[in-house]
Formats: structure tokens, C-alpha cells, sequence
């Protein structure tokens, strides 16, 4: 530790000067091994607390990658969710589109007079039914071939053949 100089009488000031410097001296001695000695420790704790800031810095940077992954995460969900709606949002929009276009067609083609596929079944059905009641009729009654007039077949004529011009 420094000590601190007495100070004496200006009589005494030439033979104080060689304590003086001794003094000064050993103060700059004790000063430079103090430096010395704190070097010497900072060097030995340098390592262990480098390490330990290794180590903090590690867990901090665990915890900042795990936010940003939970941050990526929702912000993933969240597009996905948006993605989602506006895609159902387009698909009833579209499927307002394609019901107007059916109905504008279907007015035009009725307007043309073309038969709509309501009616084409509707005509299908009854061709079916009246297929069904023609076979009906025919088990019911075989089926006899109408003679002309009167119900008696006429007989065939013969044809007089021709006559012969004299030439």
C-alpha cells in the first residue's frame, strides 16, 4: 500500500529529499506490482468468464431462435388462414359467376326454342310409356293384318295381254 510522506519544516528539506525519492520509489514499485498482480489475475479469470459468457450468449441465442420460430409459426398460420378464406371467397364467387352464365344461356337458348334438358327427359319418360303401353297392347290382342275393304281379300286380275298390231 502507499504510504503518505510527512511533511516536515523547510529546515529539514535537503535531507528529506533522499527519503522522499525512496518513498516515491517504492510507491511506483508497489504500483507497478499491483498492476502486475491484477494482469496476472485477469488472466486467470478471463478464461472462466469468457466461458461463462460463452454459455449465457448460447442460451440467449436458444431463446430468440425458439421466438422466432413461434413468431414464423403464427405468421404461417395466419397466411395460411387468409390463404383459405380468400380462396373460399373465390370459389363462392365463381360459383355465382357460373350460375348467372346457366341462367343466362338457358334464357337464351329458351328464347331460340331449343328444348331444355327438363323437357328432353320430360319426352324421354313418355316415349318410355307409351313404348310400354304399345307392347302392353300387343300381348293383350295378337295382332291381326287389316284386308282391304270389306274383309275379304279381292282376288288378283289377270292382265289380257296385249294386242297385236298388224304392222
Amino acid at each position: 500500500m502507499v504510504t503518505k510522506m510527512k511533511s516536515t519544516g523547510s529546515a529539514a528539506g535537503s535531507k528529506s529529499s533522499a527519503p522522499l525519492g525512496g518513498t516515491v520509489k517504492e510507491s511506483a514499485s508497489q504500483i507497478w506490482l499491483a498492476g502486475l498482480g491484477a494482469f496476472a489475475k485477469a488472466q486467470e479469470e478471463g478464461t472462466k468468464v469468457f466461458d461463462a459468457l460463452v454459455k449465457e450468449g448460447m442460451t440467449i441465442q436458444r431463446k430468440t431462435q425458439a421466438a422466432a420460430e413461434e413468431k414464423l409459426s403464427e405468421a404461417t398460420n395466419r397466411m395460411a388462414s387468409m390463404a383459405a378464406d380468400v380462396s373460399s371467397r373465390a370459389s363462392g364467387q365463381w360459383d355465382k359467376l357460373e350460375s348467372i352464365f346457366e341462367e343466362r344461356v338457358s334464357r337464351a337458348l329458351k328464347k331460340l326454342g331449343v328444348p331444355s334438358a327438363r323437357d328432353v327427359d320430360a319426352l324421354v319418360a313418355r316415349i318410355d310409356e307409351l313404348e310400354r303401353q304399345v307392347k302392353a297392347a300387343g300381348r293383350a290382342a295378337p295382332a291381326k293384318k287389316a284386308s282391304p275393304a270389306g274383309g275379304q281379300p279381292k282376288p288378283a286380275r289377270k292382265r289380257a295381254p296385249a294386242k297385236k298390231s298388224a304392222g
